[in-house]
């Protein structure tokens, strides 16, 4: 379990880091559609994230994301700290301490998505970051359907992720500041879509390195 739980530590140390790391990229993206401070924000919530993991230490994964979830919403502004607090809060509730297994990542996708949509009413399709997500949990559902073995599921899971990322530039925004432009936000990248490709990425390839 021990293992598991420092493993995890590393995980969402890296997570911070590439938030960290990409913070002008989504801010730009941001500036283009909404208020130009998704990047902003969330590196802060993120660096934020970074020095209590460092300080403290944990005997349980669930901690860890419960943690994760906190500072997020306590320290991200915008709609971004609530929606990813709430889908981290999520998997903090069904996230086991010894085994990740494909039924497991497919859960803890599902309950990322109803956290999103709980606090968000948005649905895929809306150039949001369930257009990432979204696609992403469906992969998994689909592997773990046709017994594919995880490396397989995690690569395929990747590559719908970047799909759904990318589909958001030829798609009209109908939920948050972006809405308000109306067709004028058609030709751009969500930035939520793109930070949770930039998290999901981050997860696999830990994961499968």
């Amino acid at each position: 379990m021990v293992k598991m739980v420092n493993r995890t530590k590393k995980l969402l140390l890296k997570t911070a880091a590439v938030i960290i790391e990409n913070k002008e990229y989504l801010t730009e993206l941001d500036a283009a559609i909404g208020d130009g401070d998704h990047g902003i924000n969330l590196a802060r919530g993120f660096k934020k994230l970074k020095e209590k993991l460092e300080k403290e230490n944990f005997e349980g994964r669930d901690e860890l994301f419960k943690l994760t979830a906190m500072t997020l919403i306590s320290n991200v502004g915008g709609a971004s700290g609530p929606l990813y607090g709430t889908a981290f809060l999520n998997i903090s509730k069904v996230i086991s301490d010894n085994k990740l297994d494909l039924d497991d990542l497919v859960e803890i996708a599902e309950e990322s998505i109803a956290g999103i949509q709980k606090r968000g009413k948005a649905e895929a399709g809306e150039k949001t970051m369930l257009d990432t997500i979204i696609p992403a949990a469906e992969s998994l559902k689909h592997s773990r359907a046709n017994k594919v073995d995880l490396e397989t599921a995690l690569n395929n899971c990747l590559e719908k992720a970047a799909e759904g990322m990318k589909s958001t530039i030829e798609m009209q925004a109908t939920k948050g500041r972006a809405s308000y432009l109306g067709e004028r936000s058609i030709g751009h990248q969500d930035p939520g879509a793109t930070s949770s490709y930039l998290m999901i990425k981050t997860f696999i390839k830990s994961y499968l390195n």
